[in-house]
């Protein structure tokens, strides 16, 4: 798939702030004051609205965008903009109460913390559902988006014992992801000849090209990364994104410098996984013009 940057900004930064929207509903961190609550709140809700404003950018008309919204029983990314929305609301109402009138509303929270896990769940599942795609149709799918944003939320919260237990589970599940969706495309049986049809035909190879030159298929469906360039880049990606910030977290004390640190790190991390997460995926459609 093409790896867009709209689509890579939207999973990367909504999912950190709906992951620190989730830790805030539980009244962490466990601060008081205007200022410093504000500070966190508006760094949630800003990530998360960036997020969510950048995926507009990905569609053919963005001032459409709205009609997204009246497809929510058949669409999760209908489901997702719904939830998103509420899930806005409902904390921003939650951050006002906290930091203007140092009232927090528990049951408020709790809402909030549901809400953005619910959004994080509809995300995952725009792409976990979509079979055309094996590398993203799979388990894990679901349960990297949660610990991404789990683990990314914990930190911008400053919950630097809990953020180093989840990015080194993050770690290992990256790991098992990437190694179960090698086998997907595989396992799910698709071949030229069952992307074609002509199956009852025997083996089948493609003869002359269906185009005779790119159109929008092949642009946003098809994108090939070399196995050495995607190797590194899984090596880079999971020591910025994990390893390294769980090991500063967990081994060193998690003072103002290395919580930064871990911080910019895991962002960067996070950058790098999300465009494999598209450039690797095969999309289906590849097989008909030969590529995948």
């Amino acid at each position: 798939m093409h790896p867009a940057p709209s689509v890579i900004i939207f999973t990367s930064l909504s999912g950190l702030g709906f992951g620190l929207i989730f830790w805030m509903g539980f009244g962490l961190p466990a601060v008081n004051g205007m200022i410093v609550v504000a500070v966190f709140a508006t760094l949630g809700l800003g990530l998360a609205t960036i997020g969510l404003l950048a995926s507009t950018f990905h569609l053919g008309n963005p001032q459409r965008a709205w009609r997204a919204f009246s497809q929510w029983k058949t669409s999760w990314l209908s489901r997702e903009g719904i939830l998103a929305v509420l899930t806005l609301i409902t904390f921003f109402i939650y951050a006002c109460l906290w930091a203007f009138l140092d009232i927090r509303i528990a049951a408020l929270g709790w809402l909030s913390s549901a809400l953005a896990a619910g959004t994080i769940f509809t995300t995952s599942m725009i792409y976990a559902q979509m079979k055309t795609v094996p590398r993203w149709n799979v388990s894990s799918t679901l349960l990297l988006f949660l610990i991404y944003s789990a683990a990314g939320g914990a930190l911008l919260a400053a919950q630097m014992q809990a953020a180093g237990a989840l990015l080194a589970i993050l770690a290992v599940v990256q790991v098992l992801a990437w190694k179960q969706g090698d086998y997907a495309f595989a396992k799910a049986g698709h071949t030229i000849e069952t992307a074609t049809g002509l199956s009852a035909l025997g083996k089948v190879r493609l003869l002359e090209k269906p185009h005779s030159g790119t159109n929008y298929l092949m642009k946003e469906m098809i994108h090939i990364v070399g196995r050495k360039h995607s190797a590194k880049l899984r090596v880079i990606s999971i020591a910025l994104m994990a390893i390294i910030p769980a090991t500063l977290i967990l081994a060193l004390d998690a003072g103002h410098i290395i919580a930064a640190l871990a911080i910019v790190l895991h962002v960067a991390g996070l950058f790098a996984a999300r465009w494999l997460f598209f450039a690797e995926a095969e999309h289906v459609v590849g097989l008909y013009y030969d590529q995948r």
